[in-house]
């Protein structure tokens, strides 16, 4: 299992709306909103790297005025 961290910029005044889209994708295991350069925190769990890449290349860029993404990836230790 793979966690991704996935900070989140969206165009001014959209970012609830994009946060309740971002509610409605089931890989997101939790959702922050922030204070700063980004606006949501969208922590994440895929099967691998390729599969994160993925759910944040097609599901969470695409959403519109969804900015700039920047994620941060890691994984459980066994």
């Amino acid at each position: 299992m793979t966690i991704g961290f996935v900070l989140i910029m969206t165009k001014p005044l959209y970012e609830h709306e994009i946060y309740n889209k971002l509610l409605k994708l089931s890989e997101i295991i939790e959702l922050y909103p922030l204070f700063g350069k980004y606006d949501l925190l969208a922590k994440i769990e895929a099967d691998d790297y390729d599969k994160l890449g993925n759910i944040v290349v097609n599901k969470i860029r695409t959403i519109d005025h969804v900015i700039d993404t920047n994620i941060l990836t890691g994984s459980k230790l066994m």
